[in-house]
């Protein structure tokens, strides 16, 4: 069936989050579209800032971050601007001599290990009531939007109730999604929960967002034809790995190197000889420590050999013309997931991981190889970050007369 293209009405009915999308793709929004503030919690090294400026037509202005890491707030700085304030949020909210400026969103991740499947004391875990301080400053900044994500066990929980209650109490109205980030353009297959709160329309509908890639199973549904169904206008197939980091050279070295990017992060490890025949023990692409106990028993670790099931991703390689896996802060450790390379006898470099959560070359890192590594693997991917920009940016918008204001020819 061939392919029929359709783009979204420059004078829609209603603006949503694909006529946003529309908008920013082809270069049409307005200098004089509004801007608006935004404050970003938990912020990390600045994932979601990055999906809300650099990929949303810089409609969004940073007044405000926090991180209690060190590392990660001089990193956020580095980018955005001397704004990121690092300490223990609970604390901050309760210095007086700290003021949390007005703004129209609030963005952020409280810590998502509390809800994590891999965290066996996940039940009692403190960090799952850290959404308390990230909408008592919703309340403070007098935010009319504000955006929270996490892992998708989030969703359901006694938490998630309790958000929901304390959010409608605020007057807020609220909508959830579970988003994949490769149908967004990420070339990994991580998956995110969103809750959108707003103050003066029902998200629901604006967080119906379509898709912008397809996987290569979805290559012949006629729902990628149908301009009423998931996807965009002419959707692209998934991004892979190939796609990511297929020009980048081998890498050199042990550390960060003093070069331009992409190669000052494009460095390797040192593997014991043990570990390099283990790699080479399984050579081909999308192998496995399952392989690796058939292919060389010897060099497979005992627990592997207790443990039958699960886990089929560790100690695995990366297929060329799949995504990524989820990129997780120890992905330079294969024995922590499939991270090795698809075809070097080694796991993914820095940089590498840095392209898969979709960080621009340009980005600056700040720390230790190890902190820069917690700093990518506890990133939202920017593009889908910014594809949930797109949907604030619409609400925001919503409130807005005379949409052709907001055009350029």
């Amino acid at each position: 069936m061939p392919r029929v293209s359709y783009r979204v009405a420059e004078s829609p009915a209603r603006i949503d989050a694909d006529w946003v999308y529309w908008a920013r793709q082809e270069g049409r929004l307005s200098k004089e579209a509004p801007s608006f503030k935004l404050i970003d919690l938990f912020a990390g090294a600045g994932g979601l800032t990055v999906g809300f400026t650099r990929f949303s037509g810089h409609t969004f202005q940073p007044v405000w971050a926090n991180d209690f890491n060190q590392y990660a707030t001089d990193t956020y700085n580095l980018n955005f601007g001397n704004h990121c304030v690092v300490g223990d949020i609970n604390k901050i909210l309760k210095d007086p001599s700290i003021v949390i400026p007005k703004a129209d969103v609030v963005i952020g991740g409280p810590p998502c290990q509390g809800f994590s499947l891999l965290n066996k004391n996940r039940e009692n875990d403190p960090r799952k009531q850290m959404w308390r301080p990230y909408l008592e400053v919703v309340k403070r900044s007098e935010a009319q939007i504000f955006v929270m994500e996490n892992v998708p066990q989030i969703l359901g929980s006694p938490e998630h109730t309790q958000i929901i209650r304390a959010a409608k109490e605020m007057g807020f109205k609220l909508a959830w999604k579970k988003l994949c980030a490769a149908d967004y353009g990420a070339p990994q297959t991580r998956r995110r929960a969103i809750i959108i709160g707003c103050r003066f329309a029902d998200p629901t509908e604006y967080l119906q967002l379509k898709k912008t890639h397809y996987s290569p199973q979805e290559e012949d549904s006629e729902d990628l034809f149908d301009p009423n169904g998931q996807y965009i206008s002419m959707p692209k197939p998934w991004r892979n790995v190939r796609d990511a980091i297929g020009d980048l050279p081998k890498p050199v070295g042990t550390e960060i190197r003093n070069e331009s990017a992409p190669l000052d992060l494009h460095f390797g490890r040192t593997p014991t000889p043990v570990s390099l025949k283990r790699y080479k023990a399984i050579p081909k692409e999308g192998m496995n420590r399952f392989d690796l106990q058939r292919n060389a028993p010897e060099l497979t670790p005992k627990c592997w050999k207790r443990k039958k099931s699960g886990g089929t991703d560790l100690f695995g390689r990366l297929w060329w013309n799949r995504p990524a896996f989820t990129i997780r802060t120890e992905f330079f450790k294969p024995e922590k997931g499939r991270y090795l390379h698809p075809l070097q006898h080694r796991p993914i470099t820095h940089r590498e991981a840095a392209r898969f959560q979709c960080f621009p070359d340009s980005f600056r890192f700040s720390g230790t190889k190890i902190e820069i590594a917690k700093q990518i693997g506890n990133a939202v991917p920017t593009v889908m970050a910014a594809r949930v920009a797109d949907c604030v940016y619409a609400l925001l918008l919503s409130q807005k007369a005379v949409y052709g204001r907001h055009l350029q020819p």
